[in-house]
This record gives structure tokens, C-alpha cells and sequence, in this order.
């Protein structure tokens, strides 16, 4: 898988997404790290961590308001040099401590390359106008910190690529042995009764009782008038 690739891009960070919520579950401790692993981690930290450190210095050293051009791009790189000093100097350390606590996790592993990416995209432009503007010794001091990130962040890159194929197939392991356990349950037997039940008698109605017919007495004949 090519980071450089729009499409492998997207495939990490939807991969990222979907097993991001397994790794940081409650109670999930993970699979052991290996040996190797731990190392190439420790050498892409202890690489980053010098190449912060000499970036911080270098971007401390620049004169900005003796450059030879306009206010304006004066105070966009001086702001630009205040946000990458901020960043190495609280973001970067606190990311990068969440990844040593745990080292093969993915999200937090695409967390650092994201960092780095914007801080070589900044960095870049305060490179280019330290070599318009600046001096030549802070220009190639400058250039090589940005090189010393740019090699992190491949370097980084690379790793979080190898772990999304890893994570890639154990997902893939996972779900072939859900298939086998699904096909190892017996299904179900549903028994169907065909007899015919005896038909029901019903019973037969009773004719009501006919009414019997009233008579009224005939009225009695009234007393002759004197």
C-alpha cells in the first residue's frame, strides 16, 4: 500500500476508522508488541525528537525584521514561526507520548502523521521565505530541519502503513473464522405436523320454544242508566 496514492490514502484512514474503536475499547489490552517493533519505533521517536529540537533552535535564531521585504509577509512568517514552536513544543510531545503508551495502535499512529504533515507544510513556507528574504546560513540551517521532518514523516508513514496491512489481515482472520463458526452450528429442524385434526362436530342448534298466545278478558258490560 503507497501513501502517495489518493485512493491508498483514503483506504488507510476509512481502515483507521473502522478498527480504531476495538483498539481503544475499554478492557482491551491488545495483542504483546514485538521486539522489532518497539525498536523501529524508538528510532523514528529518538530522530523526530532531535529534529524538533534543532528546528525549535533554528526558528529562535531568525531575524525576521531584518528581512528585505514587505510588513506583511514579516508578520505572516513570524506567525507561522510562533505556531511550529508551539507545536513541537506542546502538541508533538503529548501525541507522540500517546503513541509511545501504545505503539502499535493505528489511529494514534495516522494522529502523528497528520501532525507532521501540517507542521512540514508550514515549516515549508517559512523555509522558502528565509531563502527570498533571509539570510544564507538560515536558510540552510532551516532546510535541514525541514528535511529531518520530512524524512519523520515518511518514516512514520511507512510504519502506519505496515500496520493497516497487519490489522488489515487480522480483520481478514477474523471473519474467516466467524464463517466457520457460523457453518459449524447445526441449523435449526423445524418439525412439521401434516395429520389433518378430526373435523369438529358442531353442535345443532335448538328451535326456540314457541310463545304462547295471551287472551284479554273481554270487557265487563256497564250498568243500564235509570
Amino acid at each position: 500500500m503507497n501513501l502517495t496514492s489518493p485512493a491508498a490514502f483514503c483506504g488507510v484512514v476509512l481502515l483507521t476508522a473502522s478498527i480504531s474503536f476495538a483498539q481503544n475499547a475499554p478492557g482491551n489490552s491488545g495483542a504483546p508488541v514485538s521486539y522489532s517493533s518497539i525498536s523501529e519505533l524508538n528510532q523514528i521517536l529518538g530522530s523526530l525528537n532531535q529534529a524538533s529540537q534543532s528546528t525549535q533552535n533554528d526558528l529562535s535564531r531568525l531575524r525576521i525584521e531584518k528581512w528585505k521585504t514587505d510588513g506583511n509577509t514579516k508578520r505572516q512568517t513570524q506567525s507561522d514561526t510562533e505556531s511550529i514552536i508551539k507545536n513541537l513544543q506542546n502538541a508533538l510531545p503529548a501525541i507522540l507520548t500517546q503513541l509511545q503508551n501504545s505503539p502499535e495502535n493505528l489511529a494514534v499512529t495516522f494522529k502523528t502523521y497528520r501532525n507532521l504533515d501540517a507542521l512540514y507544510d508550514v515549516l515549508s513556507s517559512v523555509v522558502e521565505s528565509a531563502g527570498a528574504f533571509g539570510g544564507k546560513e538560515e536558510f540552510q540551517a532551516l532546510n535541514n530541519d525541514l528535511n529531518a521532518i520530512d524524512n519523520s514523516r515518511h518514516a512514520v508513514a511507512d510504519r502506519m502503513d505496515k500496520l493497516a496491512n497487519t490489522k488489515e489481515n487480522e480483520i481478514g482472520q477474523l471473519r474467516s473464522a466467524l464463517q466457520e463458526a457460523r457453518a459449524a452450528i447445526p441449523p435449526k429442524k423445524t418439525v412439521v405436523d401434516d395429520t389433518e385434526p378430526a373435523p369438529k362436530k358442531t353442535p345443532a342448534r335448538k328451535k326456540p320454544a314457541p310463545k304462547a298466545k295471551t287472551t284479554q278478558p273481554a270487557p265487563a258490560n256497564a250498568p243500564p242508566t235509570q
